[in-house]
């Protein structure tokens, strides 16, 4: 009598019924972290009903997200999270349409458009800090929403919302606290409970703020902005683009151009708070290169030591900490069969503090980021903004906005940790301060 034994998972952690690894995964990257040390370079577990593939090794990653990033979507976990507030926009669809949506938006990220935006940007850090005061307490996290919400409204939206900012930004953080909770996978939208009526009110005035912005830049439309480009598009194709599409497509800017970076700096700023020493090498290096002139993007290619700070804290807190995809066939990793459907973890957390690769990973050293040190890593060991065709289009748009914010803030300030910020770490889409992170202002 002929037999038929199913595939062998990979090694991982024994889940309850039904939820699986769900409540395991609230404390998400510990847990996989964790998964990596016990199980190895190919994990299984699921969440809920969700079979999880998680990736530990750079070479596999790399199959995934570059070699054969053909084989691979988004996964249906990710639109699922992000459906509701991204539709079908760049960072959540797949095939012709991203292709499209990736050729009417990459003109805006090329390097000459970027040099557009750079006195756009500093323009906006020196608002921001011109309102600071020495001596004043500041919630970090905040400010620096408040800042890229700025800086990304202006040179990507085409539009100023400095006195939408306050309501925008609680708007924001209402809709990705949760959509990062575990509950969001348990509890229909449906549901009257208080988070999802907070949920709906903030996505609700998104929504409107975004129409809003729409219609101004039909108004005005030709700017060198995200927004003009796909009108522009909208006017000119022979099928104009879908209302919805383009309301998701600025959904997906706002978010995505502002958070990433803000808690990109906070953490940054936190590491500089900690590490007084890679502080003060920070601000001579700016002493000296800048010699009291404000940043420039001609002047950033000399700030090496900024940049080498900027690409540990990356490296260290990831603002995308785990990327998912799933295979449209099956598909074989390692010698483990993954079907289609399943998704497919790729944590740039547990890569990024791999002691393969990464001599005392957890600590802050900067100056490993020599060139010989780059070339010894496999490709994808650090990858904080993804790989492949889906690298994240905006890349050199945040390092820009990173550099040029550090060295007009640590120009003019030193920033004092207060004793009794409790620091901790959470995912809400993104990595995040569990806490607020409270800073003294000081004068430099």
């Amino acid at each position: 009598m002929r037999t038929t034994t199913e595939p062998a998972k990979p090694p991982g952690p024994s889940g309850m019924p039904v939820i699986g690894n769900a409540l395991e995964s609230r404390r998400a990257l510990d847990f996989l972290v964790e998964n990596r040390h016990r199980y190895g370079d190919v994990v299984y577990y699921d969440f809920l009903t969700e079979p999880i593939y998680q990736l530990n090794h750079p070479d596999d990653i790399e199959s995934v997200l570059v070699t054969n990033n053909e084989q691979f979507t988004k996964s249906h976990l990710t639109k699922a999270v992000l459906g509701s507030v991204a539709g079908d926009g760049l960072f959540t669809s797949d095939g012709d349409l991203w292709r499209e949506q990736r050729r009417r938006i990459q003109p805006a990220f090329h390097p000459a458009q970027i040099a557009v935006y750079s006195d756009l940007m500093v323009d906006a850090i020196d608002r921001r800090l011109a309102t600071w005061t020495p001596g004043e307490r500041r919630n970090l996290g905040e400010e620096m929403r408040k800042l890229t919400l700025d800086i990304v409204a202006r040179a990507l939206l085409g539009v100023d919302i400095e006195s939408e900012i306050e309501d925008l930004g609680w708007s924001l953080d209402a809709v990705l606290g949760r959509l990062g909770s575990v509950w969001y996978h348990l509890l229909p939208e449906w549901a009257p409970t208080p988070g999802n009526r907070r949920f709906s009110r903030a996505l609700t005035e998104l929504e409107s703020l975004v129409d809003d912005i729409i219609d101004e830049r039909r108004a005005t439309p030709d700017g060198d902005d995200v927004v003009s480009r796909l009108l522009a598009a909208e006017l000119t194709d022979d099928e104009p683009m879908d209302p919805d599409q383009l309301r998701a497509e600025v959904m997906t800017f706002l978010f995505a151009g502002h958070e990433t970076t803000a808690q990109a700096l906070t953490f940054t700023c936190y590491l500089l708070a900690t590490h007084p020493d890679v502080e003060a090498k920070l601000v001579e290096e700016l002493e000296r290169e800048l010699a009291g002139d404000r940043p420039s993007l001609a002047t950033m290619g000399n700030l090496t030591y900024t940049e080498q700070v900027i690409t540990e804290a990356l490296r260290l807190y990831p603002p995308a900490n785990d990327i998912h995809r799933e295979p449209v066939d099956d598909v074989e990793i390692q010698g483990y069969h993954i079907p289609p459907g399943a998704t497919v973890s790729t944590p740039p957390w547990v890569v990024h503090r791999d002691p393969r690769w990464y001599d005392d990973p957890e600590a802050f050293r900067p100056e490993r980021w020599t060139a010989e040190f780059r070339d010894s890593l496999p490709r994808l060991a650090y990858f904080p903004f993804g790989a492949g065709p889906r690298r994240c289009v905006g890349e050199r748009f945040a390092l820009m906005e990173l550099t040029l914010v550090l060295a007009c803030l640590y120009q003019n300030f030193h920033l004092e940790l207060d004793p009794e910020t409790r620091f901790a770490v959470e995912t809400a889409v993104t990595t995040r301060p569990k806490h607020p992170v409270w800073m003294t202002v000081e004068a430099r």
